[in-house]
C-alpha cells in the first residue's frame, strides 16, 4: 500500500474505534487470564492441602478439575475473542479498507 492510503486508513475515526474496541477487549481477556492462572498457581503455592482433598472415594484430587477448568476457561475466552474479531473487527477493518481506498 502506498503512504497516501495508509495515512488515510490512519485517519480514519473507523480505525481508531477499531483499535480502541481491539485492545480494551484484548487488555480484558488478558487480565481475566491472569487472574484465573495466577490464582490458580497461588492456590497450589499457598493452600496444597485444599487441592489434595479427593472427591469421592477415588483417586482424583480436587486440583485435577480446577486445572481442567483453567484450560477449558483459557479455550472458552480464547473462542470468544476469535468470533468478536471475525464479527466486529472484520467488518470494520473492511469498512476502514472500502472508504480509504477510494
Amino acid at each position: 500500500m502506498s503512504d497516501a492510503v495508509v495515512a488515510r486508513i490512519e485517519a480514519n475515526p473507523k480505525c481508531q474505534e477499531l483499535k480502541r474496541k481491539r485492545s480494551t477487549f484484548g487488555w480484558a481477556l488478558c487480565i481475566l487470564m491472569f487472574i484465573v492462572y495466577y490464582g490458580y498457581i497461588a492456590l497450589i503455592a499457598f493452600d496444597k492441602a485444599f487441592l489434595a482433598q479427593p472427591i469421592g472415594d477415588g483417586v482424583i484430587t480436587l486440583g485435577i478439575p480446577i486445572g481442567m477448568g483453567v484450560i477449558i476457561f483459557t479455550i472458552l475466552i480464547t473462542g470468544i475473542y476469535v468470533r468478536r474479531a471475525n464479527g466486529e473487527y472484520d467488518t470494520l477493518t473492511a469498512e476502514i479498507l472500502k472508504e480509504s481506498v477510494k
